[in-house]
């Protein structure tokens, strides 16, 4: 049966495999309305659920892709609402084998969606089952090995593919261009962020004014998932230090014990600029090179740092590597090298 829009957040809960606490479950909105940003990306969702309605058919698949914590999975969970239909999550890494998607995808029911996060990591041997699954769904499974195997096909009820991915170009070519829809999704504005942080202060109860409001969406960067994490810390700060109500001069310290600046930029962000600065005279420099000396994973800082220090201006990449710039080196307190950052001497 599918769920019941009036359950609320209980809708999200049930249909994840691990529930989402309490606190967590009710900082997700679950409809278009509460969705605060991407406006494009809502309004062509928009279209293709009304437009399903009126049929009464299964949605289109959907590919989300953008920077972690912009909101794809929550949107997901909304097109399931809005719908009527139940949600079944699970990541790339996950589905191992044919059996392990096979599994996923005859469990469902008319009109179900069924949400893939990460799924670029899909094994491509996996992979090529879910081209059938899309486009015609079915699936042919081979079972036993050598003399004995034999082929199975087994029929699933339409269903809606949702996937999401941080890096939409390791996915393959034909995996996605059987989705209907491809939109990304982008950092948000501090003023959006702003009424995301106020929504979720009502939410868990927590006084809050403009001034709060705009110190921790200011040091968020870009990220509701981020900016909702710091609301949670600066709630306890304010309970411990402020008679639990947020302000400025609150939410700023307590942002400043988790070493966020008022720029946004944590302590590994600023460990990056220095090491390119102190130790490699601004660049260029390998991202290896950098991985290897701040003790990261080369993709952690490719996927998770970069993206906001490349675009707030802090850093360039270019062929020969990443080169800070002048905004860099005042970041972290330095002054930029005589004739301009190392961008001018390539």
């Amino acid at each position: 049966m599918p769920p019941d829009p009036a359950k609320g957040t209980n809708f999200i809960a049930t249909t994840l495999a691990t529930p989402l606490s309490s606190s967590e479950a009710a900082l997700r909105p679950l409809t278009f309305a509460d969705f605060a940003g991407q406006p494009k990306t809502v309004e062509r969702l928009k279209v293709m659920v009304g437009a399903a309605r009126r049929r009464g058919e299964a949605l289109n698949h959907i590919l989300l892709s953008g920077p972690p914590g912009l909101g794809k999975t929550t949107l997901a969970f909304i097109l399931g609402h809005e719908l009527g239909r139940n949600v079944r999550v699970t990541s790339g890494p996950v589905v191992e084998k044919a059996g392990d998607l096979a599994g996923l995808l005859t469990n469902l029911e008319e009109g179900d969606l069924l949400f893939i996060d990460e799924i670029h990591r899909i094994p491509k041997t996996v992979e090529e089952y879910l081209y059938s699954a899309m486009e015609d769904f079915r699936l042919d499974i081979m079972i036993d090995q050598g003399p004995n195997a034999r082929s199975v096909r087994l029929s699933i009820p339409r269903f809606t593919l949702v996937g999401a991915t941080t890096r939409s170009g390791l996915l393959t070519a034909p995996l996605r261009s059987r989705f209907t829809l491809h939109t990304r999704l982008d950092y948000y504005d501090h003023a959006t962020l702003e009424g995301i942080v106020c929504r979720s202060c009502g939410l868990l109860k927590v006084e809050i004014d403009s001034g709060g409001a705009q110190e921790i969406a200011s040091r968020a960067r870009g990220t509701p998932r981020i900016a909702n994490n710091l609301v949670n810390f600066v709630r306890d700060f304010a309970q411990e230090k402020a008679n639990g109500r947020i302000t400025r001069p609150v939410a700023a310290a307590a942002l400043e014990l988790l070493e966020i600046d008022a720029a946004g930029l944590d302590e590994m962000d600023k460990r990056i600029l220095r090491l390119i600065a102190e130790h490699h005279r601004g660049g260029p420099v390998g991202l290896g090179t950098i991985a290897v000396a701040v003790g990261e994973e080369a993709d952690t800082l490719e996927e998770v740092h970069e993206p906001f220090l490349i675009q707030e201006g802090y850093l360039q990449r270019t062929p020969q590597g990443r080169v800070l710039t002048a905004k860099g080196y005042l970041a972290i307190g330095l002054k930029p090298l005589a004739g301009g950052d190392q961008q001018s001497l390539l």
